[in-house]
């Protein structure tokens, strides 16, 4: 009872004041949620920092393996530029084929480079992210995820600069489950604020 309300305390420090209780808690697990964290129905668990479920992988991509599914996803796009490289160097060879041969390779050769363009895309939305401390979900349900109501657009509320966002990002292992607080809406408020000529020497912008 003691470690529950002391889990309790911690994560009102959490949220913004005013929030309601209702809103913290999982209706699923019947657990407190802290801030960035949502209920997956395919792996029927909460996720910390929860971006997607990946159908492919089979697992949810949260804190701990979001750097594993950006670098999974880099690999993937090298190994597709790889085979396209390879398929258009393999056409233009000087070699008798059989006419069919050529139309199914130039087939294959456009499935690769739509699944290359798919990949490329959704490697740069990752990085975007990553360098704004950001996740999937926030950025598609920002509007419906409650202690984000009323945040202007181009603010990030999580973001603590480029490099710290990175270094988090990369080290997220060794960090541990650290949890994040959302932060004063005054705090918000001044970031929405526009960039001035100080702000490039402050470095305000990373």
């Amino acid at each position: 009872m003691s470690s529950s309300s002391s889990w309790l305390h911690q994560i009102v420090d959490l949220y913004p004041p005013g929030s309601s209780n209702r809103d913290w808690t999982c209706q699923y697990c019947k657990i407190i949620q802290p801030p960035r964290t949502r209920h997956c129905h395919d792996c029927d668990k909460c996720v910390l920092q929860f971006d997607h479920h990946c159908v492919w992988l089979g697992t949810c991509i949260g804190k701990k393996n979001h750097c594993r599914f950006w670098w999974y996803i880099f690999e993937e796009s090298i190994l597709s530029t790889w085979t396209v490289a390879l398929y258009i160097e393999s056409l233009h060879l000087d070699i008798e084929k059989v006419w069919w041969k050529d139309f199914i390779g130039v087939i294959l050769l456009a499935i690769l480079i739509f699944i290359l363009m798919f990949l490329l895309l959704l490697l740069m939305f990752h990085t975007y992210i990553a360098l704004t401390n950001q996740t999937t979900y926030e950025v598609a349900r920002r509007k419906r995820i409650f202690y984000l109501r009323g945040i202007p657009d181009r603010v990030h509320p999580f973001s603590k600069g480029i490099c710290r966002n990175i270094y988090d990002f990369c080290f997220t292992r060794e960090n541990g489950f650290v949890l994040e607080a959302v932060p004063p809406i005054e705090e918000l408020e001044a970031r929405a604020a526009p960039y001035t000529c100080r702000d490039l020497f402050c470095c305000r912008c990373c």
